[in-house]
């Protein structure tokens, strides 16, 4: 049903604007001044917005800066005190009429009757929308498989709201560029989407990171510092590797959520932050639970509406899709042209990709720079993966009575050789994320007194975005 949204502060305008248009057969909301305006706007996307030019806190041009342009949204001007450079400037910034007070009725009738309908905006909306999901685009995601569809379904459906989201997913499966499309499909989209890894930073600043601190608040606090919840107000945050935040934290956090306030480190003052968070973890979130890493309360905050991102071993031929797209990607910013051999599609899709499509991107940042320099038409791209599996023989015997200290080092220390020292993928097949993987071998190097086996990453293994530097 088509939405309206009132903005005036005369309660009488507002009354007679919502009677006059419910009797159109649209709903409304109503608010008093721009602040009131704003979470409207959050709360749900409006096909007609009725603003009075001069409110309490500005002027209502300033929505103006709210609303994306493609979204399709009506902005009719009321104003009691009607210039001519007023309405000028009022239509030149996009408002599709100008009224003046006293309202005239039938003119609002006029201007609804001409406005299209939220059935036929919606309608060519969801027809572009379907056109790039065939061809395998929505939003910043790529893929066209059934299970990728789904995962559009429920990102299309949660976007426009403002409820919390939980992706759950293995790791390199695409939870930060689905949190990004969430963020761009939502009304916080002129806003901030800041991308925080809570296993990436350390325990003892992640509280200032996330809060901010008053200078002189500890050792080293030279100045005061805005925390990702204060540079983030008005817009998303996505919190990736959740269960890796600190206990104590997470009572903080879980605050933040139900009150929206919260008080930089060193001081009692409290300030006020509208974000919208999306948590990520590649654990099983209940079993997390479980285990202490997340606590109960915190976990039914954010798993309002829960996704599961698909491993790329289930998503069928998007794995060509992916490799393509990665290859256009590098052919553009470089300059040049190469493709893939023919025999390099069947191989891709018979590759389980354990590292998902952190892996694949990964795979052809290689390929692509072994083609080689003169390489830029026709050339072959050469596949540098192996198809061959480890051996099912390889394991780890743990004799019974073994403390769990030790046996954790020895399972760690033994997949990590078995990894080739690649501590990414070590993480990955631990479950653990990278920096606890980091803390472990510090550990294990500090008892022993020298640098355990493995320690260094292979030669010509890439970085991967968003994993810290220490110690490679």
């Amino acid at each position: 049903m088509p939405h309206v949204l009132i903005v005036d502060d005369d309660p009488d305008t507002r009354e007679a604007l919502v009677s006059i248009i419910a009797e159109d057969g649209l709903t409304t909301a109503t608010a008093g001044d721009l602040r009131e305006a704003r979470i409207q706007l959050v709360r749900q996307t409006p096909d007609v917005v009725f603003t009075d030019l001069q409110l309490p806190d500005g002027s209502g041009v300033d929505l103006f800066e709210d609303l994306d342009p493609r979204s399709g949204v009506e902005i009719v001007v009321i104003t009691g005190h009607a210039t001519v450079e007023s309405a000028v400037s009022a239509l030149k910034m996009g408002a599709s009429d100008y009224l003046v007070k006293p309202i005239n009725m039938q003119r609002v009738r006029a201007v609804l009757d001409r406005l299209p309908r939220a059935g036929d905006l919606k309608a060519q909306i969801g027809t572009l929308r379907g056109e790039l999901r065939r061809m395998g685009r929505f939003g910043l995601m790529l893929g066209s498989s059934p299970a990728m569809q789904s995962v559009y379904d429920q990102v299309s459906r949660v976007a426009p709201t403002a409820a919390s989201v939980l992706l759950v997913g293995e790791s390199g499966t695409g939870k930060e560029v689905a949190a990004q499309t969430i963020h761009e499909l939502s009304l916080r989209r002129k806003h901030a989407f800041l991308a925080v890894n809570c296993g990436a930073i350390s325990p003892n600043l992640i509280e200032s990171e996330m809060f901010g601190h008053e200078r002189g608040s500890f050792t080293g606090a030279d100045r005061q510092h805005k925390g990702y919840f204060e540079r983030a107000n008005g817009g998303t945050i996505f919190l990736d590797e959740i269960t890796e935040m600190p206990a104590e934290l997470q009572v903080k956090f879980l605050r933040v959520l139900e009150t929206g306030m919260f008080m930089r480190v060193g001081t009692t003052k409290e300030i006020e932050t509208d974000v919208r968070v999306i948590a990520a973890t590649n654990r099983d979130p209940e079993q997390a639970v479980l285990e202490g890493k997340l606590r109960l309360d915190l976990y039914h905050r954010l798993n309002v509406f829960p996704i599961s991102l698909p491993p790329l071993r289930e998503r069928g031929n998007d794995v060509w899709l992916l490799a393509e797209a990665f290859l256009a990607e590098l052919n553009e910013r470089h300059g040049t042209s190469k493709q893939f051999p023919p025999a390099t599609k069947e191989m891709l899709l018979s590759y389980p990709w354990p590292g998902n499509v952190r892996e694949l991107k990964n795979y052809v940042q290689r390929a692509y720079i072994m083609a080689g320099a003169d390489s830029n038409t026709t050339a072959a791209v050469p596949l540098q993966i192996s198809l061959s599996k480890p051996s099912t023989g390889t394991a780890v015997t743990i004799p019974f009575g073994t403390s769990l200290a030790a046996a954790d080092r020895q399972l760690i220390l033994a997949t990590l050789e078995q990894c080739g020292g690649v501590k990414t993928r070590a993480a990955e097949i631990l479950g653990i994320s990278l920096k606890t993987l980091y803390n472990r071998l510090v550990e294990y190097s500090d008892e022993a007194g020298k640098p355990q086996a493995g320690e260094g990453d292979a030669a010509g293994e890439p970085g991967e975005a968003g994993e810290p530097a220490a110690g490679k």
